[in-house]
C-alpha cells in the first residue's frame, strides 16, 4: 500500500511540477502556476522521503495530528476546486446571442515579453469574428502598464488588431489604466460615455471562455444591462492553470463586493 502511495504521489508531484515549471520558463507568473508548483514539490518530498516521514510521524503525536489535519484540509479544499472546475466546464462557452453591439470590450489577459500571450491573442481573434459581423460598433482593448512593461496591454492589443486583422485604427478606443477585470468594465465606463453609448445598450464582451460567468457578474453589478459575452478558446497548455487562477479571483471577487 505505502508503494502505491508513493508511486502516486511521485506521478502527480511530477507532472504538477514540471507543468508549473514550464510555464514559468516562458516567463508567466501567476498564482495559478505558482501553486502546482508547490503543491508538486510537495508531494515529491513525500514520495522521496516516505519512510522518514512515517518514522518522524510515528515518533510525535502532535506531528502526526497536525499532518493529518494539513492532508484533511488539502483535500476538502480540493473537492472544492473540482466543484468549481465543474461549474467552469459547464458554464464557460460564453453566449450565442445574434445582437448588434454599440461597442465590443476586449478584456486583457497579460503580456509575454511585451507580445500578446497565445490566451490574449485568442481573445483577439475571437474579437475580430465579432467585428466583422458588427462593423459599426466601437471596439474598447483594456489593459494598463504590467510590472517591468515599458507599452501597456491596450496598445499592443491594439496594434495586433490593426496588424493581424485590419481592423482600423479609428474604430479602437485604448483604455490603459486597469490591472483587472473589475477595473477593465469600470474604467471603460467612461470611454463608453464618449462615444454616446449608455450601459442600458448593447455591448459585446470578448474575453477567455472560462472567464465569461465572472466577468458578466461583474458587469451587471456595475450596472451593464445588456451584456452579451463571447468566450475565446483557452490554449490546452495553460488552460487548467488559468482555470485554477480564476478559482481564487472568484474567492477575491467575493469578498471585495465586485459581484
Amino acid at each position: 500500500m505505502q508503494a502505491i502511495i508513493r508511486i502516486t504521489l511521485a506521478l502527480l508531484g511530477f507532472i504538477l511540477f514540471a507543468d508549473g515549471l514550464y510555464l514559468l520558463l516562458q516567463g508567466k507568473i501567476h498564482l495559478g502556476i505558482i501553486l502546482p508548483l508547490v503543491i508538486g514539490a510537495v508531494f515529491l518530498i513525500h514520495a522521496v522521503c516516505w519512510p522518514a516521514i512515517v518514522n518522524i510521524l510515528q515518533d510525535s503525536k502532535f506531528l502526526k495530528k497536525l499532518w493529518q489535519s494539513c492532508w484533511a484540509i488539502f483535500s476538502v479544499w480540493l473537492c472544492t476546486l473540482v466543484l468549481f472546475f465543474s461549474y467552469i466546464q459547464f458554464n464557460k462557452n460564453g453566449d450565442f446571442k445574434a445582437i448588434e453591439p454599440e461597442a465590443i470590450l476586449i478584456l486583457g489577459s497579460g503580456l509575454i515579453q511585451g507580445k500578446a500571450s497565445p490566451t490574449l491573442q485568442a481573445r483577439l481573434d475571437q474579437a475580430a469574428k465579432v467585428y466583422q459581423d458588427s462593423p459599426q460598433a466601437m471596439l474598447i482593448v483594456t489593459g494598463g502598464l504590467g510590472l517591468g512593461q515599458h507599452v501597456s496591454e491596450a496598445e499592443v492589443m491594439a496594434r495586433y488588431l490593426t496588424d493581424q486583422h485590419h481592423v482600423p485604427a479609428s474604430k479602437i478606443r485604448l483604455e490603459e489604466q486597469s490591472t483587472s477585470t473589475e477595473l477593465n468594465l469600470r474604467n471603460s465606463q467612461a470611454i463608453l460615455k464618449q462615444q454616446q453609448t449608455d450601459l442600458n445598450d448593447s455591448i459585446a464582451i470578448v474575453t477567455s471562455d472560462f472567464h465569461c460567468p465572472r466577468a458578466k457578474l461583474i458587469a451587471a453589478q456595475q450596472g451593464y444591462t445588456q451584456i452579451v459575452c463571447y468566450g475565446a478558446n483557452t490554449p490546452l497548455e495553460t488552460r487548467y492553470n488559468a482555470w485554477l487562477r480564476e478559482y481564487f479571483a472568484y474567492m477575491r471577487g467575493w469578498v471585495l463586493g465586485e459581484y
